[in-house]
Formats: C-alpha cells, structure tokens, sequence
C-alpha cells in the first residue's frame, strides 16, 4: 500500500466504526448482507467507487450500489462477505484492500435486506473485471462532487412518490440504502 493510501486509512479508521461494533448494530431486514465502500486517494481528492446494476436485474435494476451482496454460509463474517461480493463483481482482489472501517447498517425498504457496510481503502487507476451478469459499469465519484449533489428530491418508485435524499453527480442519481449510507460516510469526514 502506498503512503497516500496508508494516511487515508489512519484518517478514516479514527472516524469510523470497527468492524466488530458495527456486526452487532441490529437493523431491521430478513436477510443480511455487506457492501464495500471503496475509496481512494487522487491529487488530494478522495473518490469512491460504485457499480451501476444492469437493467434487466430483477431487483433493483440500473440503480447504483456499493458493490456487495447477501451473506453467505461459507462467509467467515460480513467483512468477507462484502470482499467476496466486491471480486465477484468487480473483480477488485480482496488483498488490494485495506478494511479502515464500517459505517452503520441500514435496512432496504423494499427487499427487506439489513445492509452492513465496509469501508476499504484501494490504490488509484484499479482495472475493473466488471461481472456481465450483475453489473453494467463502474462509477468513480469524488466525494467533493457528491456532496455538492446533495438534495432531498421528491421520486417516484414503484408507482408511489417518495422524498428522499440524493446525490446527483452529472446523469448519475444515487439514491435509497446507497444514499443512507453515503450519507453517514460524507458526515464522518471533514468537508
């Protein structure tokens, strides 16, 4: 790991949870399962990494997401659950990242998932093995132009209208458990 990288992790590791507390944090949700936040450091400026799901995915289709899934049996704990889920996916190698941290967990309304999430510091310029059953591209936003996206914006999903907090970056609308979670994210760090 390189010195920008190990300083981004003893930043972050001061302002997040460990992994242990944040396993034991319950949440409502029938199915557990773990995202990875992955971010790094380029010229000063911290990005995070998101995959855009395909839209012909049952759920959640074409919606942007922290790359993760449900936890699985042969999973020693929700931190590899969401290293394993992020090699699936993206084929982002477990040894390429450093665990600074987790973020609290939060429900998905709509499928019942309990998310915990896991926030991995990686080296810049990663090339993506993108999982043509799962997701469309990879995003890497920096967290400056996320915050300045920030809104609570009125959505229509499912036919229903709700108001919820969003990022818009460009075209990209992230919103739902990704936004919570960004959310707790850009407030444990400084601006």
């Amino acid at each position: 790991m390189g010195s920008a990288a190990a300083a981004l992790v003893a930043m972050l590791t001061d302002r997040l949870l460990t992994p242990g507390a944040a396993a034991t944090l319950e949440v409502s949700g029938t199915t557990n399962a773990a995202v990875l936040v992955p971010l790094y450091e380029r010229e000063g400026e911290i990005h995070a990494v998101f995959t855009r799901r395909r839209d012909d995915l049952r759920r959640h289709p074409g919606e942007i997401s922290f790359p993760g899934g449900r936890h699985e049996p042969g999973d020693a704990d929700l931190v590899q659950t969401a290293l394993r889920e992020t090699d699936e996916e993206i084929g982002l190698e477990r040894t390429a990242v450093s665990i600074a941290g987790a973020l609290r967990p939060t429900p998905t309304i709509a499928t019942g998932y309990a998310i915990y999430p896991f926030v991995g510091v990686i080296e810049p310029d990663v090339r993506w093995t993108l999982s043509p059953d799962e997701v469309a591209s990879v995003l890497e936003l920096s967290l400056r132009d996320l915050r300045s996206g920030y809104g609570r914006r009125r959505l229509v999903r499912r036919g229903l209208p709700i108001r919820t907090d969003t990022f818009v970056v460009g075209d990209e609308l992230i919103w739902g458990a990704t936004a919570r979670i960004l959310q707790d994210l850009l407030e444990r760090l400084p601006s």
